[in-house]
């Protein structure tokens, strides 16, 4: 048997999905339901435990395909946006409701629970939650529970940011979180993750896969914006041909600096640019 890579194919010797009978070995195969994230941000974690690694993160409108649900309240599934299977609350997953409308554009909003700006939020949601809007005033996009959303915080679901660069900026001075995708906390993966999907580009989750399904090679002394340069377990992104953006735990934020400084910096640490790829 080919090897298939855990993160991204739903298999362990206990259980596996349905669809790689024949491709891995497990004790017993399942077909999967599909559950919508319902919770602003949802962990996805490397193990059923709320202390084990942080792998990624789903977002709100998110579509889970769920293979097991454990006693405690676990569910392990597969993300259908990108495909990385692990753990989740099996609080933060609902029943599929309508097709979302709208997504958020901005790093976070906040959903009111009425038209008034004044009253208390009744959730924060980050860039790329995704919403079903049963309808719009001047103000605000309304959603069927009631969320009053400011329509100036939101786009068409279909809507495509011409700069993804431009999206990655918008998030300067995030903290670093490992497995984060969220202006509270973001990695350097996601941090391209987000970015492009905000431009309608489908991307992996984590570096290495973005190392190999993104672009094409380019010349690393001649970078252009939006160049994707690429280190063994770190990725950063081009402003111009002079400065870099990148989630890292140098600065533990979303920071731009110099790439010649970063370069340097990242070497004197152990590690060389393994290549530069221009979408």
């Amino acid at each position: 048997m080919v090897a298939l890579d855990p993160r991204i194919n739903a298999f362990r010797p206990e259980i596996a999905a349905a669809h790689l009978r024949g491709q891995v070995e497990a004790r017993r195969f399942v077909e999967g339901a599909r559950h919508a994230v319902i919770e602003p941000i949802a962990d996805l974690r490397r193990a059923p435990t709320h202390d084990a690694p942080l792998d990624t993160q789903a977002l709100l409108g998110d579509t889970v395909v769920v293979y097991e649900t454990t006693e405690e309240g676990w569910a392990w599934g597969q993300l259908e946006s990108d495909g990385y299977v692990g753990w989740l609350s099996a609080n933060a997953l609902g029943t599929p409701g309508p097709a979302a409308t709208h997504k958020v554009a901005v790093p976070r909003t906040l959903a009111f629970p009425g038209p008034d700006i004044k009253l208390p939020p009744a959730a924060a949601l980050p860039m790329g939650a995704r919403l079903t809007i049963a309808r719009q005033d001047e103000r605000f996009g309304v959603t069927e529970n009631g969320w009053h959303i400011p329509a100036v915080h939101l786009v068409p679901v279909k809507a495509r940011q011409a700069d993804f660069v431009a999206v990655a900026e918008s998030l300067m001075h995030a903290p670093y979180l490992w497995g984060g995708k969220s202006s509270l906390g973001i990695d350097c993966s996601g941090l391209v993750q987000v970015a492009l999907q905000a431009a309608g580009v489908s991307c992996p989750r984590d570096s290495d896969m973005q190392e190999l399904a993104l672009g094409t090679l380019s010349p690393p002394g001649r970078l252009k914006r939006g160049d994707l340069v690429f280190w063994k377990g770190h990725v950063a992104i081009a402003r111009d041909n002079e400065a870099l953006i990148h989630a890292n735990a140098h600065h533990m934020m979303v920071a731009s600096e110099p790439a010649d400084r970063a370069i340097a910096r990242i070497k004197a640490a152990g590690s060389d640019v393994i290549s530069v790829r221009r979408l």
